[in-house]
């Protein structure tokens, strides 16, 4: 199967993408992340940003659903999970199978969330293993948007050459 990727998302290079993969208008895909639908449907909704280094993955029959306006921070792990809109996942952060974020949520960086686990929205989650720590605040919540539109920015700048690659020989 071939991902079905619009053609408006940025793939930066050597982000590989396999299998049952759809991502919606506006995402970013970052260097070195692997997106791999071999075993079940990986979902990325529109304006998202999976940043370097990420593993999406999904379990036999269980899919990968990211939302839309969401942030998947720096050398993540997201396996068989749902993740809400506009949620951010802090960086070196690990998702487990069958766990359900609600929207708006924000995980902090290096979080571990066990198998199974649901959480509201708006929670803030940090821990390992994680948990809900409280409400996040309002300010909080900005989070990813903020960062989608930051992505949004970097995404034009690579497209109009700003930014440059060195390869040491």
């Amino acid at each position: 199967m071939e991902p079905r990727i619009h053609p408006t998302v940025f793939v930066a290079e050597g982000a590989q993408i396999w299998g049952d993969v759809e991502i919606g208008p506006g995402s970013s895909i970052w260097f070195g992340a692997v997106i791999r639908g071999d075993e079940g449907a990986v979902l990325i909704g529109e304006d998202s940003n999976i940043q370097d280094n990420c593993v999406i993955h999904s379990d036999l029959g269980a899919p990968v659903v990211v939302g839309a306006h969401v942030t998947v921070g720096h050398g993540c792990v997201l396996r068989s999970c749902r993740i809400g809109d506009k949620t951010m996942i802090g960086m070196n952060s690990t998702v487990m199978s069958g766990v359900a974020l609600g929207e708006r949520c924000v995980v902090g960086a290096h979080s571990l969330i066990t198998y199974n686990q649901t959480f509201d929205n708006g929670s803030l989650i940090m821990g390992v293993p994680a948990k809900r720590i409280r409400e996040a605040t309002e300010e909080e919540k900005q989070y990813s948007e903020i960062a989608c539109n930051v992505y949004r920015k970097l995404v034009i700048d690579y497209h109009d050459g700003k930014f440059r690659s060195h390869r040491g020989g």
